[in-house]
């Protein structure tokens, strides 16, 4: 009987201690995938990506294929932050802060760009930009 007892302990422990329940992470509210300082467009924009063929478009880029996933076509929204032609060889429009309020993420840039009035007509002119996903389908504001 002890037998029994001694042996009915020991499985229970063994089977307690092999838990399969999984610690699921929470996706960060936004990543930067890319900050190039050249090959972006010639005027500054920033566009919200939020319709699947653009984001399918994305999948296609060389450089974000491996970075954009096929769920996050329901899951994600995507920002392109296009600075605009500069002489400066850093990225100058950059994401500060994001924040996810009830009905919107609202995306705060922050653009260090000087009045460019600069003669831009030689060969060292740069054209950065960024993408940046924002991990929910809610509405993207830009402040």
């Amino acid at each position: 009987m002890k037998a029994k007892i001694g042996l009915f302990f020991v499985v229970t422990l063994f089977l307690n201690s092999c838990s399969t329940s999984k610690t699921v992470e929470k996706a960060p509210l936004y990543e930067v995938l890319v900050v190039n300082n050249d090959g972006g467009a010639n005027i500054k924009f920033y566009e919200i990506l939020t319709e699947a063929n653009e984001i399918v478009m994305l999948m296609g880029d060389e450089t974000l294929k491996k970075k954009v996933k096929k769920d996050d076509v329901q899951k994600s929204n995507f920002i392109i932050l296009n600075a605009g032609p500069t002489k400066e060889t850093f990225n100058r429009a950059t994401v500060q802060k994001v924040l996810e309020k009830e009905d919107a993420i609202e995306v705060y840039i922050k653009d260090m760009q000087k009045n460019v009035e600069a003669d831009l007509s030689n060969e060292n002119v740069f054209y950065p930009y960024s993408i940046v996903k924002i991990n929910s389908k809610k509405p993207i504001v830009i402040k």
